[in-house]
C-alpha cells in the first residue's frame, strides 16, 4: 500500500515539491554558509518525493539527548531558515495541499503536504526515519517519562 501511495503522491505534487526542496538545497550550497541547510534540504527533498512509510521526528526524541540542532543553535538556525526559504517552501506545500483537497482521492495527500509545510517552517533538529522507528522512539521516550514520574512520587 505504501508503494501505491508513494507513486500517486509523486504524481500529485511530490515531484514538484521534492524538486523545490532540492533547488533550495542547491541555492544553500552555492552560498557556502548555507551548506548545513542545503544538506537538510536534500534529505527532506528525498523524503518529499516518497513520504509514505517514513516520518520526520525530532532528533532529541530519537536519541533522548540534545545535540547542536535541537538546542539554542537549532532555534537560531530555524529562524534563519524560515526567513530565507522555509516560508516559501511551506507556501508551496499549502498550495499543493489545497489542490489535493479539491478531490476526494487527494485528501490524504493534502494532509501529507500540510505535514511537510510544518517541516518546511523549522527543519533543523529533525531527522527522517521509518514510521516503525518513530513509533518505537516515541514509546521509549514515554516509558522514560513515566519511569521518571514514578521515581519522583
Amino acid at each position: 500500500m505504501r508503494t501505491i501511495g508513494n507513486v500517486i503522491w509523486f504524481v500529485l505534487g511530490g515531484a514538484i515539491m521534492g524538486l523545490s526542496w532540492w533547488l533550495a538545497g542547491l541555492l544553500a550550497y552555492v552560498s557556502i554558509v548555507g551548506i548545513p541547510w542545503g544538506r537538510a534540504c536534500f534529505v527532506i527533498g528525498q523524503f518529499t518525493f516518497f513520504p509514505f512509510g517514513k516520518e520526520a521526528i525530532n532528533r532529541k526524541e530519537l536519541k533522548q539527548q540534545d545535540d547542536i540542532g535541537t538546542g539554542a543553535l537549532g532555534v537560531i538556525g530555524n529562524v534563519i531558515w524560515f526567513l530565507c526559504a522555509g516560508l516559501w517552501l511551506a507556501i508551496g506545500h499549502v498550495i499543493s495541499a489545497l489542490f489535493n483537497f479539491v478531490t476526494i482521492i487527494g485528501i490524504p495527500f493534502g494532509i501529507q503536504h500540510l505535514k511537510l509545510a510544518g517541516i518546511a517552517l523549522a527543519p533543523i533538529g529533525k531527522t527522517i526515519v521509518s514510521s516503525e522507528v518513530a513509533a518505537a522512539a516515541r514509546k521509549s521516550r514515554a516509558e522514560t517519562t513515566v519511569a521518571a514520574l514514578r521515581n519522583r512520587a
